[in-house]
């Protein structure tokens, strides 16, 4: 599998920056190649069509899924680029799972119509570091790529 982070974060080494970087690895030790590329929203993306699968992740600020993903999916070839793509998608947040299942994942999902969504996950401050939840995600993602090869 051949997998690429799009990626926004506000502050360089916080806390989704080591989530990302904990994503990677993970996702690295059970053989896949893993690039990370952070999103500008007006950026070109047309380097997506060499990977397998695409994941998207951010954290939230004052209610929003963070600027630059959104953005990227509103402003750039990002959404035609993604075409045809395995996507798996998390928010990083401090609200609570049932919540941010509510109000942020439809806020990329509704960008997202259309595309083959195999993993998504809101991952709480708590859970940030927690090796046994990033490997559950990674794990669920490996599966569902497998199972979508079928």
């Amino acid at each position: 599998m051949r997998a690429v982070i799009l990626f926004d974060s506000k502050t360089s080494g916080g806390s989704t920056d080591k989530l990302i970087d904990s994503i990677g690895r993970t996702l690295a030790e059970t053989g896949a190649y893993v690039e990370k590329a952070k999103c500008k929203s007006t950026g070109d993306y047309s380097f997506v069509k060499d990977f397998d699968v695409v994941i998207m992740g951010a954290p939230i600020y004052y209610l929003m899924v963070s600027s630059e993903l959104l953005g990227a999916l509103l402003q750039s070839n990002l959404k035609s680029c993604l075409q045809g793509k395995k996507i798996a998608l998390f928010l990083t947040c401090g609200s609570p799972e049932l919540m941010a299942n509510l109000l942020y994942l439809p806020q990329l999902k509704l960008n997202l119509i259309g595309s083959s969504i195999i993993a998504e996950k809101i991952f709480a401050p708590d859970q940030l570091s927690d090796p046994a939840v990033v490997a559950n995600y990674v794990d669920k993602l490996n599966k569902a790529y497998r199972q979508e090869q079928r």
